[in-house]
């Protein structure tokens, strides 16, 4: 690791270079004992299409947003503290190599590197931050993950009733519980999930129903535990706290993948990224 650039003037213009590139829509970085450790190009596998995403890792950590102009201008600034990060690599196929998924409590993700060797670089550096991270902050590692989405290209019929079928004027939902791409059917009800936003949001019919009924036996194993008498109507409503029913299938709390691709400076289609002669990643010594 490279504790000791901590407070260089080398990692002082690194930070400073990439609060530039994000200007004003990105969050200070600098913080004291702060280390910028590496950057470079990962494809990102979003709702609708895999997109190139520039990442920074610090020692604490990890940044990622879109490319506007490569090495001058990013937007969309995301970050994620290590100490939430869980990383699992994934298998091979012929279609999609060198991919790994990133894990956290609120967001779950899978991006690719140009080569093994690139992976590999990726996932040993941002282990080792985390694990310096967990043991500095006392922390255990995170348990709990959201689903990552399923692309809409994945399937072509709802997930759930398997009998909805996709097209212009019949729109793909995911479940945010599950990440399953739903039709608007199976996807009306609403749900809290307090990890993920401030308010309820879309889940599959199944989601819905388990969470209801765990929501249901908490709520029962509460009343035991106080020893009172309900307060409330013989007849439970169906509506439960943290539940919304027959909700419209319009957006809700819509995904920031949806956002980033309207209009975000996406690397131009008729250029390979790879082979395009920008330096792919850059682990700092």
């Amino acid at each position: 690791m490279v504790d000791y650039l901590a407070n260089t003037e080398i990692n002082s213009q690194r930070i400073a270079a990439v609060e530039s590139c994000f200007g004003a829509s990105g969050q200070p970085l600098a913080l004291p004992g702060r280390v910028l450790l590496g950057e470079g190009v990962l494809t990102k596998e979003c709702r609708k299409k895999a997109k190139p995403r520039i990442f920074f890792l610090f020692n604490d950590i990890l940044v990622y947003g879109s490319i506007v102009l490569n090495k001058r201008r990013y937007r969309s600034q995301h970050v994620i503290p290590l100490e939430e990060v869980t990383l699992e690599p994934l298998p091979e196929t012929l279609q999609a190599k060198n991919r790994w998924m990133i894990k956290t409590a609120k967001k779950s993700f899978v991006v690719s590197a140009a080569s093994t060797t690139e992976r590999q670089e990726w996932i040993s550096h941002i282990e080792e931050c985390v694990r310096r991270q967990l043991l500095a902050t006392g922390r255990q590692p995170s348990t709990e993950h959201a689903a990552p989405w399923i692309p809409d290209k994945a399937t072509d019929i709802c997930m759930r009733c398997t009998q909805t079928r996709f097209s212009a004027l019949t729109r793909r939902h995911h479940c945010r519980k599950c990440g399953f791409v739903v039709c608007a059917e199976c996807s009306r009800e609403r749900f809290l999930l307090p990890r993920l936003a401030p308010k309820p949001l879309r889940v599959c019919s199944l989601c819905y129903r388990e969470l209801a009924a765990q929501k249901r036996k908490e709520e029962e194993e509460e009343e035991e535990e106080e020893q009172e008498p309900g307060t409330g109507a013989p007849g439970q409503p169906a509506c439960l706290a943290g539940a919304i029913c027959g909700a419209s299938s319009g957006d809700d709390y819509d995904s920031d993948e949806d956002k980033e691709g309207n209009g975000d400076g996406e690397w131009p289609s008729h250029v390979e990224f790879y082979t395009s002669g920008v330096s792919w990643s850059s682990f700092h010594s």
